[in-house]
């Protein structure tokens, strides 16, 4: 882990998992992932239905949620295996 990196995920990781959950994970995954898959997928093809739109909106909203908490994950792993390498050298 290059030094950028590591600096930028301890400040990351003072916010809290919660809001990297929903700002890195959903808003920056789910909600654009949201808007590409409604043109290539085309869900509303049927015409524009409650139904359509919520499973969508699900999908993608638990796929962000998803996302956001296995990079939480990833990061520290690396954050801490770093810190480690650190300590002992």
């Amino acid at each position: 882990m290059k030094e950028d990196q590591f600096n930028a995920w301890e400040l990351l990781r003072t916010k809290g998992k919660l809001r990297f959950f929903i700002v890195n994970g959903v808003l920056s995954y789910g909600l654009p992932m949201l808007i590409l898959m409604a043109f290539i997928s085309k869900p509303f093809s049927e015409g524009f239905t409650f139904q359509a739109a919520s499973s969508h909106f699900i999908t993608w909203s638990l796929a962000g949620l998803l996302f956001g908490v296995s990079m939480w994950y990833l990061n520290e792993y690396m954050y801490k295996k770093e810190l480690v390498r650190r300590t002992n050298t």
